[in-house]
């Protein structure tokens, strides 16, 4: 589904308005933000794909990672999940299945996430994913919403996982490319996530069905304010620029492109390979992350020697044009 689609279907849902419902789907944000008392939370959110690598147990990694990854871009702390499943039963062997279960348990275990249940049903395509259930305090929330002029953004893991995943689908993809994917895709950004609380984020989101731009621009809507994006600051996979000079694009980053361009300035000499990746979709992507200026150094060092994770410093929070987005 496009974020065309979605956009029409959710525009004129009668959602019943909730005192007690503090991030719904006014903001288009990563996870919903329940409050139970005066000091607690619940942030719950949902998702799951078909897949997208070969290895069962890959997949469920990925898959749960993905899921894990708005609670986290939210600033909680995921506590339980539920697992839903589709699988042909009739026509693939159980330990396809057991294997895809133990993947997405290993991160489970991993995120110190209680898995208490879950629903699965026949269906002709494989699809895996979670139902999170996490907490945070009331007053600690980081929306997409909170970006202020003058901030600087962060991102925690490079894109073109798109790309690359299309590139394997076509038996192109090199071992290495998958490698690095894999790595990234199914790398949690829990110890991101606690971090940038740390250095006193303003606000977040995670990178993925609508790209880069899609989710930038997200925050670009719910902050009212505009970006100013460094092309060349922002990490990319090598081999994903490779691919999309071949033109190994999926449709998803030519439908985020038709969606989303109208917002976009273009102010360089920019090759049509790398904005490419920038409209591709996502699994699993990294946080983008807008904090102080003064403190968004700290956090790519701090990332970089305590977690080993190389972050970088892509552009910076602007007060006009509000609601564009100005690459450079």
């Amino acid at each position: 589904m496009g974020p065309e689609d979605l956009a029409q279907i959710l525009k004129d849902l009668p959602i019943p308005k909730n005192p007690k419902v503090l991030v719904g789907l006014e903001t288009s944000d990563d996870a919903g933000v329940y409050q139970l008392s005066d000091e607690v939370a619940l942030v719950q959110t949902v998702d799951f794909f078909p897949p997208i690598v070969d290895d069962p147990f890959t997949f469920g990694q990925i898959a749960a990672a993905n899921a894990l990854s708005d609670v986290y871009a939210m600033g909680g702390k995921p506590l339980t999940a539920l697992n839903l499943v589709a699988f042909p039963i009739k026509t693939l062997p159980p330990s396809i299945l057991k294997d895809i279960l133990r993947g997405g348990l290993s991160k489970m275990e991993e995120a110190e996430v209680a898995l208490i249940g879950g629903h699965t049903l026949e269906d002709p395509e494989i699809k895996y994913g979670l139902s999170v259930t996490g907490i945070i305090h009331p007053g600690k929330i980081l929306t997409n919403t909170g970006a202020k002029p003058g901030d600087q953004l962060v991102l925690t893991k490079p894109i073109g996982t798109g790309i690359i995943a299309t590139a394997l689908k076509g038996g192109m993809a090199s071992e290495e490319a998958v490698s690095r994917m894999v790595k990234s895709m199914a790398s949690l950004n829990k110890m991101a996530s606690m971090w940038m609380q740390t250095f006193d984020a303003h606000a977040c989101t995670d990178i993925t069905g609508f790209g880069f731009i899609g989710h930038a621009l997200e925050m670009v809507l719910g902050s009212q304010v505009g970006m100013i994006i460094r092309s060349k600051e922002i990490p990319v996979f090598p081999e994903a620029l490779e691919y999309s000079k071949l033109g190994l694009v999926p449709g998803g980053a030519r439908s985020n492109r038709d969606f989303f361009s109208c917002r976009v300035e273009v102010l360089s000499d920019i090759p049509e390979v790398l904005l490419d990746l920038f409209y591709d979709p996502q699994t699993s992507g990294g946080l983008l992350i807008s904090l102080p200026s003064d403190r968004a150094g700290e956090l790519v060092e701090t990332l970089k020697k305590e977690e080993n994770i190389d972050s970088a410093i892509i552009g910076s929070v602007v007060a006009e044009p509000r609601g564009k987005i100005q690459i450079l």
